[in-house]
């Protein structure tokens, strides 16, 4: 069969998954026509057979017609062999001639949706259904207006308090300052302003997708309510969609857009106004909610959203999240303060490699919001604030210990143990197991160690400059087990600091664990958590002094006065340090906590010009100088009892052997302690900010050509010919499937896609699952209730032969008592079962998931 034929019939069934109709299906006109009006029908197409490309009507376009039966898509298909977007200016002037707004673009393998009136073709997975488009149809923005919108640095404040300009205490520079304390009066930064006029500009190039990447700290929730505001008031956008991926940010951002933007628009979660969203104009919920039982397209319209906002970008559409990105048409903006371009070539051989993940949900990220070649939309680093005045630097205090030092060396912290007993019960031999930084609360626990920690952090942290206590910190831990030890010694340490002061609430944990956790890192930020002003009446400052945590407080948690955030965990990933890190970078104004006027003014300013950062593993002393930003990427060996991992597994050498868990009882004593200034050109992974990379030049030119060509197939027939089973390397497929640890059959074609970037990198078996079951879903869409078992039928049915085996034969009794899977057929409907059963032999291939 001819590659224009497979592109055909591919195209033929993409077209029936997202719902459109051929003219001899019952259902009244046609929604396919061919160019030149002649109708077709399935029976038509199969008497062409593979000689159809030469026939009189070609190979050419499709005409997908509205409920009127007018001209509605163009859907400019090529052959396989052929890119899809070389079909643009021959489907432009179709288009345009057909008076239609939209065209698809296809080779049956990759697929672009262009709107011709906002910009350029962008890439989809699925086709879309005939009523997402009709809400297409309806969205008609004004790009001319936005582009042309003029703005200063009082933009959120004209909504805030539209009438400021004529206040007294306003036009008064001596009541000026309270005046915009009092109002919570928010004016925009000259950098905040350059963001927001970027999308004017990238509107200006024909772009619809934005990528900031702006540190933490530097007010990118401000700048999306000043972008949100341009949108709905330009009427580009009637409504928006702002993403967070916490519970924590859902309820934080639905607090800052409504003091920001009460006056003009309406703020709702979804979760909590399910019955009226839609009157409001501005949308806030987490990614899990819409994501649920694909409750977005269950209850959502395409149209429904002008503009998707993605907070913490690179966390909020990862995986299977991006589907509930790319559902809704319009403009898409992304926010991250996690930067691309420390992260360069990662040891592929690792696909368990943390930074592995990193990397490619990043690049997917960039690429996501149009910005390929990595450069974002708008950037401001940590170093342009610090530069400017807006940010701080923190103290590194670099804290070892007699034992985690021997755990930061070469040789690792080696400890004797016995390992065989003679037949009098008596130990007779010793071996030795080793352990390095990785290890600490995972198989190596120290009480000892950990109470070191605590003292010195409390002995060494900064005070609250108006109380003198303890200044606020977070402390970040390795698990939630570890959490717990190390909120109890920081309470009995505490109680034993300050007699009377705390009833074992100088410390909370506050991870998922803990009943109420938002609603405590809430407290925290809020000044809350154990109470408030308990011990100072006039000075409104948390209780609790310490948060201790594992994840929940590492991105997007805003609260400014912090003096001192502790690693008592190694860190391996940049991501996780310089998030981290960011909690502490904040400035803030301490006498704003004063609440008597009098005592206010005598006190006078208290700025926060310093945190503290300690550093209880030598995580910043790795990301200065032993983290490689510019070559492959290993985690740093683990160094064991001479060529032993972690549970045992040889990995070469000989020597010592790894038992399990070890508990040392040995007492610990702070062996080394150094405090560092982080001056204005910043640690080495904030230095990185500035620098790109590219990936390795592919340096076989026939392959290079080829695939520039988008002939996949030499290339493959190349590599199989010229490359494989030839000295040096020996390379060959199944030596590289092993290299890779995909959990399923990756074949060579993807191997080379991905290679030249045509696939961001290999779907694991999940996630393909996934793909096939929304397929299903979009096509049957299923009701809610059936939705899980539904899902899981589909997966068991795909993934096990035995079960697919008893349901083809019909042996239901024996699934039903004997199987999983019989819990999901039980609660399916025959009519569901028999669809899935019937799909999946029609269009899933078993062999991808072996």
């Amino acid at each position: 069969m001819s590659k224009e034929a497979k592109a055909r019939i591919k195209i033929n069934e993409l077209l029936k998954e997202a719902g459109w109709k051929f003219f001899d299906d019952n259902q009244g006109k046609a929604n396919i026509v061919l160019e030149n009006n002649v109708k077709i029908t399935e029976s038509h197409i199969n008497t062409l057979g593979e000689n159809f490309e030469t026939t009189k009507n070609g190979f050419t376009d499709f005409l997908l017609l509205d409920k009127k039966g007018f001209p509605f898509i163009v859907l400019e298909a090529k052959s396989e062999d052929k890119p899809a977007l070389i079909g643009k200016e021959q489907a432009r002037k179709y288009a345009q001639a057909q008076h239609c707004r939209f065209i698809i673009l296809s080779n049956g393998n990759s697929h672009y949706f262009w709107d011709t009136q906002r910009g350029n073709p962008v890439a989809i997975t699925k086709f879309p259904s005939p009523d997402s488009v009709e809400g297409y149809a309806d969205y008609k923005p004004n790009p001319t207006g936005l582009i042309r919108e003029v703005f200063d640095k009082d933009y959120i404040v004209s909504t805030q308090k539209p009438d400021y300009k004529t206040d007294p205490a306003w036009i008064s520079e001596s009541t000026r300052g309270q005046y915009i304390q009092n109002n919570g009066l928010r004016f925009l930064r000259d950098y905040q302003l350059k963001a927001v006029q970027s999308i004017q500009e990238g509107v200006k190039q024909g772009k619809d997708r934005f990528l900031f990447e702006m540190a933490t700290g530097t007010g990118k929730t401000l700048v999306s309510a000043a972008v949100i505001k341009l949108f709905l008031r330009t009427g580009n956008a009637r409504r928006v969609l702002f993403l967070v991926d916490r519970l924590e940010l859902e309820n934080q951002a639905k607090k800052a857009f409504s003091i920001l933007l009460k006056n003009d628009y309406q703020t709702v979660v979804y979760k909590e106004n399910r019955d009226d969203w839609r009157k409001a104009e501005i949308v806030v919920s987490t990614i899990q909610t819409f994501m649920s039982k694909n409750r977005y397209k269950r209850l959502f319209s395409p149209d429904d959203f002008d503009l998707v906002i993605s907070d913490e970008a690179h966390r909020s559409i990862g995986g299977n999240s991006r589907a509930v990105f790319e559902y809704f048409i319009g403009y898409k903006l992304g926010l991250t303060a996690t930067p691309k371009d420390y992260l360069k070539n990662v040891d592929v051989a690792n696909q368990n490699n943390p930074r592995d993940w990193e990397r490619r949900v990043l690049m997917d990220t960039y690429k996501t919001f149009g910005c390929e070649n990595g450069i974002p939309t708008y950037r401001y680093s940590l170093l342009d604030g610090v530069k400017e005045g807006f940010l701080i630097n923190p103290v590194v205090v670099d804290a070892r210990t007699d034992i985690t030092a021997q755990m930061l060396a070469d040789t690792g912290y080696v400890v004797p143990v016995s390992n065989e007993e003679d037949e009098e019960g008596e130990e007779n031999k010793v071996d030795e197991q080793t352990f390095v930084r990785k290890d600490f609360e995972k198989t190596f626990f120290s009480d000892e160690t950990n109470r070191v920690f605590c003292e010195t952090y409390l002995q060494n942290a900064l005070l609250d400059p108006i109380s003198g206590e303890i200044g606020k910190g977070i402390v970040f831990c390795v698990s939630q087990s570890h959490a717990a030890k190390i909120t109890q010694v920081l309470n009995e340490i505490a109680d034993k600091m300050f007699p009377g002061k705390y009833q074992s609430d100088f410390a909370v944990q506050i991870t998922s664990w803990i009943p109420d956790a938002q609603q405590f890192a809430l407290n925290f930020s809020n000044n809350n958590l154990g109470g408030s002003a308990n011990f100072i009446e006039s000075y409104k400052t948390s209780k609790s002094r310490v948060a201790v945590t594992v994840g929940m407080m590492t991105t997007g948690y805003d609260c400014p006065d912090i003096l001192n955030l502790a690693f008592m965990r190694p860190v391996f990933s940049p991501t996780d340090f310089i998030q981290i890190k960011g909690r502490g970078t904040r400035k803030h104004e301490f006498s704003d906590q004063i609440t008597d006027t009098a005592w206010k003014k005598n006190v006078g300013s208290k700025q926060k010009e310093q945190f503290k950062l300690f550093d209880f593993f030598a995580n910043c002393e790795y990301f200065e100088e032993d983290f490689d930003y510019n070559e492959k990427l290993h985690l740093p060996a683990l160094r064991r009892g001479a060529g032993t991992s972690a549970v045992g597994i040889d990995t070469g050498g000989g020597g010592g052997v790894v038992y399990g868990t070890y508990e040392s009882t040995r007492t610990d004593a702070l062996k080394a302690l150094r405090e560092t200034a982080v001056g204005p050109e910043g640690m080495r992974v904030d230095r990185m900010y500035y620098q790109k990379f590219e990936e390795q030049i592919k340096k076989d030119s026939f392959a290079i050509e080829k695939a520039e060509a988008n002939d996949m197939e030499a290339i493959i027939k190349h590599i199989e010919e010229n490359i494989f089973d030839k000295p040096e390397e020996f390379f060959n497929l199944e030596k590289l499937r092993s290299s890779l640890n995909i959990d399923r059959r990756i074949s060579l074609r993807e191997i080379v896609e991905v290679i030249f970037g045509l696939k961001s990198y290999f779907k694991t078996k999940d996630e393909m699952l996934d793909e096939e079951f929304d397929k299903f879903d979009s096509r049957y869409m299923p009701d809610e209730k059936q939705f899980t078992p539904a899902r899981n039928f589909f997966k068991t049915y795909v993934l096990d032969p035995e079960f697919r085996g008893k349901v083809d034969e019909g042996d239901f009794a024996y699934i039903m008592g004997s199987h999983a899977g019989g819990e999901s057929l039980r609660k399916l409907t025959i009519e569901l079962r028999n669809k899935i059963i019937e799909y999946v032999k029609d269009y899933v291939s078993f062999n991808q998931f072996v």
